[in-house]
Formats: structure tokens, C-alpha cells, sequence
């Protein structure tokens, strides 16, 4: 008996030192580790990663970026059942443990010194995952393990289980770029937390293990075995009945891809706000969980994006069928149809264009494999367009077994397809507010999938005779009238190397003299051209700069008159503006205001308006005596109102001389960038002037005739009597235009090639670009009433002769209205010159 009591007070004593041995070694570590542990405070505040979202003016989602899917929720947003099978797969006693459990861990101690596996189950409780997701590496260490432990408990005296919890259920990562379980819910089973049922529940909660191999859509049978597993526990741990586990573990897996629901259109505007809220907030700005609001009107990006494609198309049908868009040669009877439908599939939809593959022709009709594995058969109607000429009517003279090629849908004909193919040609589309220049659609090219480069505000194009109004506006600032006669005949300009300039007119012909309006609506370029020589091109240089142009893409000569400046189609449409809103100059801009993750506005667009009638614009603008209509129109005087000699035009009997009329004003004073930041009340800013009103007036009286009996004549289809514009059309038919304004809107349309070659013979502007003008301003001012276009004070109506432009007494047979500035009326009345009447067919003028 002495024996084993003094064995027994051996093992005992043995043990106690052991046990001091112990206790000293973890207050060595404690003192080790626990210093240098991070504070945990800030997990009650932290800024879990959230993607950028973007949205129209109504609140549709355009976009979302970043590569983190997550929507943090509250622990009460998360259902009973769903935060039960967490615990029931993760950590079982987390509610009763502090942090660490000392079960688990004594457990994988045991298995560490009895196996020889250096990796053993257990032991990770929700808290210590929580720990290393924030806190630590992936490394699998004892020193890390021991650090994770310890930062386990350190969160427990700082956080609530369910804080704790719900830290665990946002950040966890569930594959698919789903971070937590709002995102994850969404993704695989497009549902919100609260429709979950028990089955998906317990699925979501067996993901996070292995988020990347044992999802629902990666390894489904994987997938199904960890889900009956959680439910197993659920039941063992009385969270759910065996009942309850027997239903859900019968429900099948029906997980699939959830991709966030975009409801408006509009690739290039979301692509534009990314870069500018990175420009500004940098990196961050796509995790940060930024709302963003767009000024983008959801209808009429639509439609938009829809006459834009359209017109493309039937652009494309006019210049033939170039053939298919891809051979696949493989394809026998026993080609596995799956395979044939992923490789359609993977083609991708471009613009509303389908792919296709060919898989059995006869004279009638294809039988066409589509990317969801469905058939469908095109008869001979719709390829017929497709046919050569001198090629028989069959189906077969187009298409062959094996052609992967582009679908059109048919409207109001669902199921049915024609022929298509994607366009050789590009375009863009800018229409905005001209009252304060918020966009509403922009559209950028056919597709962005295809081609992200924005064609709307990065491609630098010539604007040819659409820029003419720019031009005509100088010269009214500079004495012409609409009704002053400018000859349309041939001219030649020498340089002083000897090079010669003759321009031409698109007709090739000439009509003599004629009214300045007559030659805007008709388009005529040798007018164009003798205007800028009348009132000279350091003049107008300065002059359209005004309307937002940049020096540096204006050429400083002649060929300015025939729109050779390089400009995107944006700044085209802000110029445009000025002409409509009164003579203001606006700053074009998309994002209306920035929300940060809690919904708080953090930024919001303060654009200047043009607001012509408005009190600010009252109490801003003071008349003096050299001003009228708040624009400098220079002296006053004799130099101003005295009549002009006979023979004082440069290039024809022009109304005016850079000599006898006022020096060219300076450029309009930079306008006051919008303001992101300001987050106040809305008020009024108004915007600079840019031109007198009256002359915006007068420009846009002649653009309104351009479509009632000129190049535009087209859109006299719109019935409305609002609207106006100007076609234009470059050398070898290199670029169309369209640029206009109805109702509330300005909207300019260009069609080119990417590559500056030409889009064919007869590719004029009114042919190419006003027609996708027209369908979208058809749908964007439906219901939109008249906008009442009035002479502003300081323009009078005149009659007139219309074959001299003469002044005629009220009443008189054969006259024709006309509106003057009244000062210019002054002059027209003590001039009795006539001009151009003894110029010779064609001239010669030095230009330097």
C-alpha cells in the first residue's frame, strides 16, 4: 500500500507540474501573442466590400461592378432556419462557448498525437473563422492557430453572439463571387433571405466549407451530399423534425445562375460612370457600395438603342449580304447536339443579333440550331434579301450545312427569326436636356460586347455640313441676315505655295445668287464657303468656340465652312443646344447623384441651366447700353448702323466686312463646371451666355425649314412643328449626321465606319442618319407637347422680296416673311446696295 501511495503522490505531484508547466507556458504565450493582436472594435463598424451600382434616372439598374457580390443584412434579417443550419454545420455550441471550444480543441489535440494526419478536423468555432477572415492569414500554422484562439476570445468580449454571427454570414465567400448569404441566396436561387426554404437553406449553409468545388452549380452531387448532411445535424440537434429533414432532403437541387437583373440598356453610360468614379473616389469605388443615379431616362435609351440598331441594320441590308460569319465543319450525325449548342452559345448575343448554326439546308428552307438547343427553320422570306443578284431564289444559294450566322427576331412574331448580320458600319446616338445638358440616352455603338470604344464621346469625326449653322451664326453677329444674298457659283482659293482649293457643292451644281436661309436649308457649300471668306476665318475661329469647341479642333482656315473640324458627336449636340435653350452654353453630364452604402446622398450634380426667363437669370444679367439680350454686340455707333458699300464683299457682294463691322468677340467665359459634391437643396445656377438670343433665334427659325422643305425633309413624318436640324455629310461619304432638336430635346446621330472608309455612293446624311433620328425622336416625344418657339424682344418680322432679299412694304403680292434683328433691319433699310450681281463665274483669292 506504501508503494502505490507514494506512486499516487508521484502522479500527483507530476501533475501539478505539469499543470504549472502549462498554465506558465499559455501566460507566456498570452504575453507573446496577446500584445500584438489588432484592435476588434472596429468589427462593429467594419466596411464590408460592396459592388458598385449603377442606375437610370427611375431607379433601373444599368449596371454592377466589382468583383464582390455582396448585400450585408441585419442577424435579424436572417432567417431562424437559415442561422440554425450554419451552427448545426459549423459550429454546434456556439452559443454556449466563449469563443474557442475547449471540446473541439481538446478533441483535435488528441487526433493530432494519435494519427499521424497533420491536419485534423475541428476545433475552428464561427468566432475564430470571423478572426481569421478579418485578422489573419490562410497559413496553416500553431503559431497562427494559437493567435487565432486568441483573437477568437478577444471578439467574444467585445461583440454579441449575434453580432458575431452576423459578421460570419456577410463576409463568408460562396463561390460565384457571392459574398454572404444575401448574395448567395440571390445568386443560386434568385430569392431574398425570407422565401428561403429549409432545403436551400441548408444548402447555402454547406457551401462556405468549400465554396469553390462543392457549390450547388460546380459539383451538384457534392453539393447534395453536404445539404442532406446539414440537415442530418439540424435534425440531431432538435433544430428541425425528422419529418422536416425527410421533406427537404427529397427536394431535388435546382440551384442555377442569377445574374442581378439589368433593366435598362446602356453599356457605354455605365462604362462612363465606372471611369468617372474612379477618376474620382479611385479603386474603392467599386467595393465601396457606391449607388450611383443616372440622368438616363430608362424609355428612351430604349429607344434608343433600338433605332439606333434598326437603322444600322437596314443600312448593312442595302449594301448585301457579305456572307456567313463562322464555318464549323464538324458537325455529322453523331455530334453531340450539347456540344454544337455550347459553341453557339459561346458566339454571344451581340446588339438583339442571335447566334445561329446551320445545320440542314434545302431549297425552301434551314434548319437552324439556336444556343438554348432549340430548332428553328428560316423559309425562304427571310433570306431572300440575302440573295445575290443572278443567284436563284433558294435557301441553299445563301446558306450551307455548317454556317454559324446572326438571327434578327422578328417583331410581334414570336419564335420566328430572319437573316441578319452583324453591321460593317458603326454609329452613335447623344440625346440630352438642352435646358441643362443631362443626358438622357447615349448609345454609343451597335455593341458593346463587340466594341467598347464610345463612339459618342471619343470618336473624333468631321461634322461636315452640320456644322454650317455654327457658321452662319458667326456671320449674323456680323451683319447677314437670313434674307442676304450670297452667291452660289464656283470659286477657287490659292495658297501662297501655289496649292488651289476649289469646293464643290454635293449636287455639283450652281444656282447664282441666293438667300442665306435658302442656302442653310439646301445646303449649299460654295455659300458656306464665301461666308466664312466674308467675315473671316480669325473671326469665326473665335466665334464657335463659344458654343463649347475646343481651339485645338477647329482648323484655323477656309475649310471650316465645311465642317472639317474633328469633334465628337456629344459636343455636336451640347453646340447644338445653345440654339434652342436661348443662347446658353451647358456642361453635358450623366450622373445626377451618389449615394454611399447607407443611402445617404454623398455627391450631386449642381448643373448650370440655361433657365432664359428665369429670376436668377433676372437678378444676374444687367443691360447696358452696349448690350442686347445680355450678349456684347460691340459699338454702337456709325461703324455699327452706317450702310455698307457696294463693293466691300470679299468673295460676292456679302453684307458685311471684318473692316466695317465690329472686331470678333472674345470666346464666351468657361462655364462653371456642374459640381458632384455639392449636396444641398437644388437651386438655380444659371449657365454663361454664349450667343444673343436673337441670332440662336434666327439659326433655329432657318434649321426648322431645313425639314420642312430642305435636306431634311424626311422628318416632316413627325408632324410636329418644333422641330429642326441640319444633315451633314463628309468627302466620299466618310461620316453622316444628323443633329436636331424637338420638344426637349437636342439629339445628334452619326453613322461612319470605324476605319474613316467610305459607307458608299448616296450615303448621305439624310439617308443614312436622319432616319434613326426620326425613329427615336418618334418614340422619345410621344406625348411630349409643342414647345412654343417665339421671336424674343429685339427680333422683328419683316416682308421681303424672295428672289433679292429686298425689304418690301407689309401687304405686297409674292412677298415672303422673314425675321431681322432690329438693328440689322435699321441697316437693310438705308442699303440700297445689291451684291454678286457682276461677279464673274468663277473667282480666284489669295488665302493665307
Amino acid at each position: 500500500m506504501a508503494i502505490i501511495f507514494r506512486w499516487l503522490r508521484r502522479l500527483v505531484l507530476a501533475g501539478l507540474v505539469l499543470l504549472v508547466l502549462a498554465v506558465a507556458g499559455l501566460g507566456v504565450l498570452y504575453w507573446l501573442i496577446v500584445p500584438g493582436l489588432p484592435d476588434v472594435a472596429g468589427l462593429r463598424d467594419v466596411d464590408l466590400q460592396m459592388p458598385l451600382n449603377v442606375f437610370s434616372r427611375e431607379g433601373k439598374l444599368i449596371a454592377q461592378f466589382g468583383e464582390t457580390r455582396r448585400y450585408p443584412v441585419t442577424i435579424s434579417q436572417v432567417p431562424m432556419q437559415l442561422r440554425q443550419a450554419v451552427i448545426a454545420i459549423e459550429d454546434a455550441r456556439f452559443y454556449e462557448h466563449p469563443g474557442v471550444d475547449w471540446r473541439g480543441v481538446s478533441r483535435a489535440v488528441w487526433l493530432l498525437a494519435t494519427t499521424k494526419d497533420k491536419r485534423v478536423p475541428g476545433g475552428s468555432t464561427i468566432t475564430q473563422q470571423v478572426a481569421r477572415q478579418f485578422f489573419l492569414s490562410t497559413e496553416y500554422s500553431y503559431s497562427r492557430k494559437l493567435r487565432e484562439m486568441a483573437l477568437a476570445l478577444k471578439i467574444e468580449r467585445e461583440l454579441s453572439k449575434d453580432e458575431i454571427l452576423a459578421l460570419y454570414l456577410n463576409k463568408s465567400f460562396f463561390g460565384n463571387r457571392a459574398y454572404g448569404v444575401a448574395a448567395a441566396a440571390e445568386y443560386y436561387y434568385g430569392k431574398k433571405l425570407e422565401q428561403l426554404t429549409l432545403s436551400e437553406a441548408a444548402s447555402l449553409a454547406a457551401i462556405p466549407k468549400f465554396p469553390s468545388s462543392g457549390n450547388p452549380l460546380s459539383n451538384p452531387e457534392r453539393s447534395l451530399e453536404r445539404r442532406n448532411y446539414v440537415l442530418l445535424r439540424m435534425a440531431e440537434l432538435h433544430f428541425i423534425s425528422p419529418a422536416q429533414r425527410d421533406a427537404a432532403q427529397a427536394d431535388p437541387n435546382h440551384a442555377s445562375p442569377h445574374e442581378p437583373k439589368i433593366e435598362v440598356e446602356a453599356p457605354y453610360v455605365a462604362e462612363m460612370v465606372r471611369q468617372a468614379m474612379i477618376d474620382r473616389y479611385g479603386s474603392d469605388a467599386l467595393t465601396s457600395g457606391f449607388r450611383v443615379f443616372t440622368t438616363i431616362d430608362s424609355v428612351k435609351q430604349a429607344d434608343a438603342n433600338h433605332a439606333l440598331r434598326n437603322g444600322l441594320l437596314v443600312y448593312d441590308r442595302r449594301h448585301g449580304y457579305r456572307g456567313v460569319e463562322a464555318k464549323f465543319a464538324e458537325i455529322t450525325t453523331e455530334t453531340d447536339p450539347t456540344m454544337l449548342a455550347k459553341r453557339v452559345r459561346e458566339r454571344g448575343v451581340l446588339g438583339e443579333l442571335i447566334p445561329a448554326l446551320v445545320m440542314a439546308v434545302e431549297d425552301k428552307q434551314a434548319d437552324v440550331l439556336l444556343g438554348d438547343g432549340r430548332h428553328t427553320a428560316l423559309d425562304l422570306e427571310a433570306v431572300r434579301w440575302a440573295v445575290h443578284a443572278g443567284k436563284p431564289a433558294k435557301v441553299g444559294s445563301v446558306l450551307a450545312r455548317g454556317d454559324f450566322i446572326r438571327l434578327l427576331p422578328v417583331a410581334d412574331k414570336p419564335g420566328q427569326y430572319q437573316l441578319s448580320q452583324l453591321p460593317k458600319a458603326q454609329a452613335a446616338l447623344v440625346s440630352l436636356e438642352p435646358e441643362d445638358g443631362a443626358l438622357r440616352a447615349l448609345v454609343g455603338g451597335f455593341s458593346f460586347s463587340s466594341s467598347k470604344f464610345n463612339r459618342a464621346v471619343q470618336s473624333l469625326r468631321q461634322p461636315g455640313s452640320s456644322f454650317k449653322p455654327f457658321i452662319y451664326s458667326a456671320a449674323f453677329e456680323r451683319g447677314f441676315t437670313p434674307a442676304s444674298i450670297v452667291l452660289d457659283a464656283p470659286v477657287m482659293f490659292r495658297d501662297r505655295a501655289g496649292h488651289v482649293w476649289r469646293p464643290q457643292n454635293d449636287s455639283g451644281n450652281f444656282v447664282g445668287p441666293i438667300r442665306l436661309r435658302e442656302a442653310l436649308v439646301h445646303s449649299r457649300n460654295l455659300v458656306s464657303v464665301r461666308l466664312l471668306d466674308a467675315i473671316g476665318v480669325d473671326f469665326a475661329w473665335h466665334y464657335v468656340q463659344a458654343f463649347g469647341f475646343s481651339p485645338q479642333s477647329i482648323p484655323q482656315n477656309l475649310s471650316m465652312s465645311l465642317g472639317t473640324a474633328s469633334v465628337p458627336p456629344l459636343a455636336i449636340a451640347r453646340g447644338y443646344s445653345v440654339f434652342t435653350n436661348g443662347g446658353y452654353l451647358i456642361q453635358p453630364y450623366f450622373i445626377d447623384r451618389v449615394l454611399d452604402r447607407d443611402g445617404i446622398t454623398i455627391a450631386r450634380a449642381h448643373p448650370a441651366r440655361a433657365c432664359d426667363n428665369c429670376v436668377e437669370r433676372a437678378q444676374q444679367e444687367t443691360v447696358a447700353s452696349t448690350l442686347v439680350d445680355g450678349f456684347d454686340l460691340g459699338p454702337t455707333g456709325d461703324a455699327l448702323l452706317a450702310p455698307l458699300p457696294a463693293d466691300s464683299a470679299v468673295a460676292n457682294g456679302a453684307a458685311a466686312t471684318a473692316e466695317a463691322l465690329p472686331p470678333a468677340p472674345a470666346p464666351a467665359p468657361e462655364i462653371k463646371p456642374y459640381d458632384p459634391d455639392f449636396v444641398g437643396p437644388p437651386s438655380v445656377f444659371p449657365a454663361n451666355r454664349a450667343i444673343d438670343g436673337r441670332n440662336a433665334f434666327l439659326i433655329e427659325s432657318l434649321m426648322k425649314d431645313v425639314i420642312k422643305r430642305g435636306t431634311g425633309m424626311a422628318a416632316k413624318v413627325l408632324d410636329r412643328e418644333d422641330i429642326g436640324g441640319k444633315t451633314g455629310t463628309t468627302n466620299d461619304h466618310r461620316d453622316a449626321w444628323f443633329s436636331g432638336f424637338g420638344g426637349h430635346l437636342v439629339t445628334t446621330v452619326w453613322v461612319g465606319m470605324d476605319d474613316f472608309s467610305t459607307l458608299g455612293y448616296g450615303e448621305y446624311g439624310a439617308r443614312a442618319a436622319l432616319p434613326i433620328w426620326i425613329d427615336y425622336m418618334r418614340a422619345a416625344l410621344t406625348d411630349v407637347p409643342l414647345r412654343a418657339i417665339e421671336p424674343p424682344p429685339g427680333v422683328v418680322t419683316v416682308s421681303i422680296d424672295p428672289g433679292s432679299g429686298r425689304l418690301l412694304p407689309d401687304g405686297t403680292p409674292g412677298a415672303m416673311t422673314e425675321f431681322f434683328k432690329a438693328e440689322d433691319l435699321t441697316r437693310a433699310e438705308t442699303s440700297t446696295a445689291q451684291y454678286g450681281a457682276d461677279t464673274k463665274p468663277e473667282e480666284s483669292f489669295d488665302i493665307f
